[in-house]
C-alpha cells in the first residue's frame, strides 16, 4: 500500500468575520464528511485558502480535525508559504498536531526557476520527519517540471510523491512511464476521470469532495470499470457540477454548496457583491434540483 492513496477531501476552512477559524463549523464539516465515508483529509490546501492561514490558525485547524475524527482521520497538511522559514514552521506544527504527511506547494507569488524550486523542496523536506507530497499548483505558484519532480522523488527519501493540481496529466504519466515508485495523486477534479482511464494515479485530493463527496466516491469506486455506463455517468455528473462552480473562486463556490446542504455557513475573507450573492443563489437553486439524482446513486458492490 502506498502511503497516500484513495480519496482525500480538500477541506474548506470556515472562518469567522475576523478571519479566525470557525471551530464549530469546521467540526460540522468533518463530521459530515465522515458520515459520507470520507476519512482522509487534506487541510490548508488552496481550497482551504492557505494564503490566509497563520501558524496559530493551523494548530486550531488540525486539533479540530483530530478531535472530530476521534483520532481515526488521515491528515495531509498543506504548508504553503512565500519562503522556507514559514513553511518549516508550519511543517513543525503539522508534525506536532499529528498530521500523517505534508503537501508542499512551491513558494508563492514570484516566478522561480526549476533549480530554485528543487533547492526549496529539499530544504523544507529536510526539516521534517513527515512524508512530503510535492504540490504542483501552477495557477498560483511556479510550476514543477517532470524532471524536477522525478529528481526530488528519487533523491529525497521523505518526498514520496506529488499532488498535481495543474490540470495536466503529463507529470503523472511521466512518473508512470519511468517506473518511479511514487504516490501519484490527481489534484484537479477536471482530469480525474481521464487519470483513472489511463491508470496513472493512485488517488485524488479533491476539492469537490469537500462539498459533494458522493460525486467523487461514485466516480472513484467505478475505477475498475472505466468503460461502463456507471463510470461515464459519474464523469458526466462531475463535469456538470464543475461547470456550475466555474464562475466563482473555487472556495467560494464550494462554501455556498456546503451552506446549501445545511452543513456550515458560507463566510468569506472579503466583501461579497450583491451580484455574486445573486449568482450563488442561482447555483444553490440549480443544486437543489440537480442533486437528488446524485444522492440516489448506488455504490458498486
Amino acid at each position: 500500500m502506498k502511503k497516500v492513496s484513495g480519496i482525500y477531501a480538500v477541506v474548506l476552512t470556515p472562518r469567522l468575520p475576523d478571519d479566525n477559524v470557525d471551530v464549530a463549523a469546521l467540526d460540522h464539516l468533518i463530521t459530515f464528511l465522515l458520515s459520507k465515508g470520507i476519512s482522509a483529509f487534506a487541510m490548508n490546501g488552496a481550497t482551504g485558502e492557505f494564503c490566509l492561514t497563520q501558524p496559530r490558525h493551523l494548530r486550531i485547524i488540525l486539533s479540530t480535525v483530530q478531535k472530530a475524527g476521534q483520532g481515526k482521520a488521515k491528515i495531509l497538511c498543506g504548508v504553503g508559504a512565500p519562503g522556507s522559514a514559514l513553511a518549516i514552521e508550519l511543517a513543525a506544527i503539522a508534525q506536532q498536531e499529528g498530521a500523517h504527511g505534508l503537501l508542499l506547494p512551491m513558494p508563492c507569488f514570484f516566478p522561480y526557476q526549476q533549480e530554485d524550486l528543487d533547492l526549496y523542496c529539499r530544504e523544507v523536506a529536510g526539516s521534517t520527519e513527515l512524508p512530503v507530497m510535492l504540490y504542483n499548483l501552477p495557477q498560483f505558484t511556479s510550476g514543477l517540471s517532470k524532471e524536477t519532480v522525478r529528481a526530488l522523488i528519487t533523491e529525497v527519501p521523505n518526498i514520496i510523491g506529488i499532488k498535481d493540481s495543474s490540470g495536466s496529466l503529463d507529470i503523472l504519466r511521466d512518473l508512470t512511464e519511468h517506473g518511479v515508485d511514487a504516490c501519484r495523486i490527481v489534484g484537479n477534479d477536471n482530469v480525474l476521470a481521464q487519470a483513472l482511464i489511463e491508470g496513472v494515479c493512485d488517488g485524488v485530493v479533491s476539492g469537490v469532495a469537500s462539498a459533494v463527496p458522493e460525486l467523487i466516491r461514485d466516480l472513484y469506486d467505478h475505477r475498475e470499470q472505466t468503460d461502463s455506463d456507471e463510470f461515464r455517468r459519474a464523469s458526466r455528473l462531475l463535469n456538470e457540477f464543475i461547470a456550475q462552480l466555474s464562475p466563482f473562486p473555487t472556495p467560494w463556490g464550494l462554501k455556498w454548496i456546503v451552506e446549501a446542504r445545511g452543513v456550515a455557513p458560507a463566510t468569506f475573507s472579503q466583501p461579497v457583491t450583491a451580484h455574486r450573492i445573486a449568482q450563488s443563489r442561482q447555483m444553490a437553486a440549480w443544486f437543489g434540483e440537480w442533486f437528488p439524482s446524485v444522492a440516489d446513486t448506488p455504490t458498486p458492490r
